[in-house]
């Protein structure tokens, strides 16, 4: 029986009591203020036995926001309420992350006054409907960024890590997946820009390149990672060109010394390419820092990739939503509870379905 999911890590500056991570997972309990709270707290504190916590998904910026009743980190108010939840996390002895988030093209006008969201390109996503404050609404097609306006974005990055110092987490990380602005830049299928930050990788890589180095004036290296999602096609994504895109950009990623990449190579629940999946194995031949996977890890998979040095650190966020205990579930062998129905993850029902499922007896 392999144990390689409970030796310690070191990630870095910080010790890392295992290798198991609870995954950025949106739960929508910030309330229509966006607010860290005593709930969510409560929250991330029952899943605190993982190795490193990253915080659900966090908007930069007004601009940013795209989803009902999920926290910011662009006010003074916001960075406090953060507070509440890293001070009870390291009370817990873990370090958090918190994942800095802009919803690009996969928003609405609905969050922003009327004002039609943001996006490398006009293109809209071709998907049926978006929930608003509103109810579900088509998708519409956002308005292009004007270059002279990129710098603006990039710096709201800055300003948002520099809060999440200031709110008391170890690090960032920078969420570069899932068909959300920083994707849709990598991504040949959404960005159709001709200048300098379109048309070659090199080029749809810039928009990264400019954050990154931008967080980099705040936070040493080692305590910013990049989530990437190359096999994904979730918010209608995935470009012909993948492999070459990510490799690159994994590779660009690599002379920096970050805190980690995390790669959502797992192919579960229906959000991945039809063409030959990118692995773990193809990103640590050019990314030589730690590396985390996830997306549909059971267990046992987790185990085989640490052991066989494909990753360094495993993700885990469906089966942490109703197994807060997850890490003594698996050290001890104990069967995980029923996953919980998806009408509880983004409903902002306070704690049914989010801090009412019991450690194991």
């Amino acid at each position: 029986m392999s144990e390689s999911l409970f030796q310690s890590f070191q990630l870095h500056d910080l010790s890392l009591k295992n290798r198991i991570v609870l995954a950025p997972m949106t739960r929508s309990r910030a309330g229509k203020e966006r607010l860290a709270n005593s709930l969510m707290a409560e929250y991330y504190c029952q899943r605190s036995s993982a190795g490193l916590l990253i915080s659900e998904a966090t908007t930069i910026s007004e601009e940013a926001n795209g989803w009902i009743e999920t926290p910011g980190i662009y006010t003074d108010e916001m960075t406090e309420a953060w507070k509440l939840v890293t001070t009870a996390v390291h009370a817990k002895g873990t370090p958090m992350f918190a994942q800095l988030w802009h919803m690009g093209r996969s928003s609405h006008s609905s969050f922003h006054g009327g004002k039609p969201s943001v996006a490398p390109s006009a293109i809209a996503i071709n998907e049926p409907y978006i929930h608003t404050p509103e109810g579900k609404q088509p998708h519409e097609v956002p308005r292009a960024l004007e270059t002279a306006e990129i710098s603006r974005v990039v710096d709201d990055y800055r300003r948002a890590a520099e809060r999440a110092k200031k709110a008391g987490f170890d690090g960032v990380e920078i969420h570069g997946a899932n068909g959300y602005l920083i994707d849709e830049f990598l991504q040949s299928k959404t960005n159709h820009r001709t200048d300098q930050y379109g048309g070659s990788v090199q080029n749809r890589y810039r928009f990264l390149r400019e954050v990154v180095e931008a967080i980099l004036t705040v936070w040493p290296a080692r305590r910013v990672g990049v989530r990437l999602s190359p096999n994904g096609v979730f918010n209608d994504m995935g470009s012909p060109d993948y492999r070459e895109q990510f490799l690159f950009v994994a590779e660009q990623l690599n002379r920096y010394g970050l805190a980690y990449l995390h790669v959502m190579d797992g192919l579960a629940f229906g959000f991945h390419q039809h063409g030959e999946p990118m692995t773990l194995s193809d990103f640590r031949k050019v990314f030589h820092g730690p590396l985390m996977g996830n997306c549909g890890y059971t267990q046992e998979t987790a185990e085989a990739a640490i052991a066989s040095d494909q990753a360094d650190l495993i993700a885990f966020g469906r089966p942490f939503i109703s197994n807060p205990d997850l890490v003594e579930r698996f050290r001890n062998r104990l069967p995980l509870a029923e996953p919980a129905p998806v009408s509880d993850w983004y409903s902002p029902t306070g704690p049914k379905g989010y801090t009412d499922y019991p450690a194991h007896a």
